[in-house]
């Protein structure tokens, strides 16, 4: 059983997104949806509904707790208590592997102030020493460059180039495979 982290960093506060998180996510999908469109596979209406994304939170919060296959981190302004940015580390593989995948988005009103940085700098150090990961994988699209910019500033590397990886936004896109390595 995982504890539920508290992490702070210099402009928010972190922890891991579960039901009294779900107004929060609403407005955030609300107000982020068209934007972040372009980035993330095709969604049906129902996925930003209110019900649905109280779902998911508690299918992840119990991800998280139970098996620690998931850890799906909020991070809150800590003026305004808004939702500044989401990151979420997935497909965790414990054994010889002790890898995950992590993915993540800022909210329109962080973007480009240095918010997502902070809040990736402390949770992969929370990966790391806290959960003994060794190996954190982050795959952007190359028209993402503000992306791919983000992962080379937190010190992850280039490992290779994946054609056809992923369906975004309903079309089969490359992206760039990259690891941070403990």
């Amino acid at each position: 059983m995982n504890t539920v982290p508290k992490l702070k960093t210099k402009r928010t506060f972190c922890t891991i997104a579960r039901a009294e998180h779900a107004e929060l996510l609403y407005s955030y999908y609300r107000e982020n949806r068209e934007r972040l469109a372009p980035w993330e596979p095709l969604r049906d209406p129902s996925y930003y509904t209110a019900g649905e994304i109280e779902k998911r939170l508690a299918a992840g919060y119990e991800d998280f707790i139970r098996s620690g296959t998931l850890v799906p981190f909020i991070a809150l302004d800590k003026n305004t208590g808004e939702t500044a940015g989401l990151c979420t580390y997935s497909n965790v593989v414990r054994g010889p592997f002790q890898a995950c995948h992590l993915g993540y988005s800022v909210s329109g009103r962080f973007k480009g102030k240095g918010i997502m940085f902070e809040i990736l700098s402390r949770t992969i150090a929370y990966v790391f020493e806290d959960l003994k990961l060794h190996r954190i994988m982050a795959n952007y699209m190359p028209s993402n460059k503000r992306s791919g910019a983000l992962l080379e500033s937190l010190g992850f590397e280039k490992e290779g180039y994946a054609r056809s990886y992923l369906k975004i936004a309903g079309k089969w896109e490359d992206h760039i495979l990259t690891s941070l390595v403990l």
